[in-house]
């Protein structure tokens, strides 16, 4: 785990009144499992005004990758995916983030510039899950 780039993550992208839970939660290896699951709230844990949903069809990685790479350069992806214990809390190459990430199911999130721009994958249950980019274009915290 890299609890540097999750307090960014957490600080720039999720909503104030979450965030002291949410990094509480991250440096915690009993709690760490909680924050997966809030990710299938995202209106309520993250800013709504960085959501972009993305529309289906939209469960191709590569398509995925093209809709992030029009936001920034991005090489690498920190991971936070507790159900994915192999990838979870892990910096990967971004076609290897999302390869494992994008279809997998279960809510992860995908760090490509971390206080600016991730992907978001929530739980699948009925149907395709939802799926977001998440952009943040002002650089003030």
């Amino acid at each position: 785990m890299d609890l540097e780039s999750e307090k960014i993550i957490v600080k720039s992208l999720f909503n104030k009144r979450f965030q002291d839970r949410i990094l509480f939660e991250l440096a915690s290896t009993k709690k760490r499992f909680n924050v997966s699951s809030r990710f299938n709230y995202p209106y309520e844990v993250i800013k709504n005004q960085y959501l972009i949903q993305i529309p289906p069809p939209n469960s191709y990685y590569l398509d995925i990758l093209e809709l992030l790479k029009e936001y920034g350069p991005i090489q690498t992806g920190y991971v936070i995916s507790t159900f994915f214990s192999e990838i979870d809390g892990r910096h990967l190459p971004i076609r290897e983030a999302l390869d494992k990430v994008v279809g997998f199911g279960m809510p992860s999130l995908v760090s490509c510039i971390p206080d600016r721009l991730a992907y978001l994958e929530c739980e699948q249950e009925y149907g395709p899950p939802d799926r977001f980019i998440i952009y943040r274009q002002d650089k003030n915290i």
